[in-house]
């Protein structure tokens, strides 16, 4: 550190993004990515601390100072190799993990300005070492003999899939879609995370020796048992959240009405948004979309790229309040989304042929926080309003699918309807784990990565204790 340039500068390097009006047309990459000169000048902004606390905001431990040091030295495959040695999905984390509440909110440099840009970083180097022609192939680990069954192909099942073959298991996940990587693929649009991305970092992992099987239903193809009846030793669940919630309002079923799972699979899976794809898809003028979180703004920014000439985001708090990340509510707001706080739905209008009208909403004021914090909303007595729309997406939260809890006797679960996991990732059944959104519910990428973390680690130990 010593011989290093140090950069005094109070904020971050700018992130090069393309121009609102002309990203809201285009599901193309909002934010390009830092160059060598601006990623090595924001490396040098790093202090390098002893404790580097910013690791203990990173749930899957990147070994942030080091890899931030071989960057500001113009080593960026060591900066790579330092970062994969605990992620496996480097790529995917610079983009969509919520670094200004993880690793980025322990940054020393963050008390006295903008704390060092970790995310902007390890996506540089990830992007680096990906666009490489020359680049070394994953290293495959030899068997240890022992087979271990994932299912999911989301965040916590890939990462528990990755370290498990490092440490030299046969790993097989199931996937009940066509295509692998779960949320990273159905939920996040293109325009926030490549699906070109998502493809290579599971590349990198088949390459290592992880096999995947696609459109295996597991609850329905074959269950948790019979997965043990054909060798398998333990079992991880990381199956996700997918189950859309709903607002049980009247007027939930006219036609325009959309979960925001349903809406986002179709774009981002199915690719409606593409002339050479026939996903069928509702084209509308006036979209509302109720939630405040992530998947909400995913959500409003997909209807605005498929031709929404007015787009708002409907939610019973405030500003201050919202759920999303600051960046993309900016983003969503840069777009031209439009904010309607302080509303909740009362019920959703249509006409005689059974097509959405309108939206009805009741204006809200905050009250005494709730168990979580927030400020609770309070319907303000005959303020009840309808909003015009021909389209009406429910962007608020997901639970856990319940085919598996159905077919897995004596597996626990909890009155959310997860499945019961201990801080380990434990369950109730012998050799069987889980962790995510599958016993969370909807929560962050990188939070299902670090379950997928422990869960792998407590399958090794498992594993080992039963020799």
């Amino acid at each position: 550190m010593a011989n290093m340039k140090v950069n005094m500068s109070m904020e971050k390097n700018e992130m090069p993004e393309q121009d609102p009006v002309v990203r809201a047309g285009n599901f193309e990459e909002v934010a390009l990515g830092y160059t060598v000169e601006a990623a090595v000048n924001e490396a040098q902004r790093c202090l390098d601390c002893k404790n580097a606390p910013c690791r203990t905001g990173c749930p899957v431990s990147v070994k942030i100072p080091r890899f931030i040091e071989k960057v500001r030295e113009n080593d960026f495959e060591a900066a790579y190799d330092i970062i994969t040695s605990t992620n496996s999905l480097p790529a995917v984390c610079g983009r969509v993990c919520p670094q200004e509440k993880q690793c980025e909110s322990k940054c020393v440099r963050g008390i006295k300005g903008q704390p060092v840009a970790i995310g902007r970083l390890e996506r540089f180097v990830a992007d680096t070492h990906m666009a490489k022609e020359d680049k070394p192939e994953p290293a495959a680990p030899e068997s240890n003999g022992h087979r271990i069954a994932v299912i999911g192909s989301g965040p916590a099942g890939l990462t528990c899939a990755g370290d498990l073959r490092k440490l030299g298991y046969d790993v097989t996940i199931f996937e009940a879609f066509h295509k692998s990587g779960g949320v990273l693929v159905y939920g996040i649009p293109q325009f926030r995370l490549p699906k070109e991305i998502v493809a290579a970092e599971i590349e990198n992992l088949k390459k290592m020796g992880v096999k995947i099987v696609n459109n295996a239903i597991i609850g329905k193809s074959v269950t948790v048992d019979e997965l043990f009846q054909d060798g398998f030793e333990a079992v991880f669940i990381g199956s996700g959240a997918g189950l859309p919630q709903f607002l049980h309002v009247p007027g939930e079923n006219l036609l325009g009405v959309y979960s925001a799972n349903e809406f986002l699979t179709r774009v981002n899976l199915m690719k409606a948004y593409r002339d050479d794809y026939d996903t069928p898809i509702k084209h509308p003028k006036v979209v509302a979309v109720v939630g405040g979180g992530n998947v909400a703004m995913d959500a409003a920014r997909v209807a605005k790229r498929l031709g929404a000439e007015h787009v708002y985001i409907t939610y019973r708090r405030g500003m201050d309040e919202l759920p999303a990340r600051k960046e993309e509510v900016e983003h969503a707001e840069a777009e031209g989304i439009e904010f309607m706080l302080l509303n909740n739905p009362a019920a959703i209008h249509g006409d005689e042929e059974g097509r959405v009208t309108g939206i009805e909403l009741i204006k809200q004021e905050l009250g005494e926080p709730d168990a979580k914090g927030r400020r609770s909303p309070v319907a303000v007595k005959d303020s009840n309003w309808i909003l015009p729309c021909d389209a009406v997406i429910i962007a608020i939260g997901t639970s856990p699918n319940p085919l598996i809890r159905s077919t897995t006797p004596n597996l626990e679960t909890t009155k959310k309807g997860g499945i019961q996991a201990d801080d380990n990732g434990v369950t109730s059944r012998e050799g069987v784990f889980a962790g995510g959104d599958a016993v969370t519910g909807a929560a962050t990428v990188i939070l299902a990565m670090g379950a997928g973390k422990t869960g792998a680690k407590s399958i090794d130990a498992y594993i080992k204790s039963k020799k």
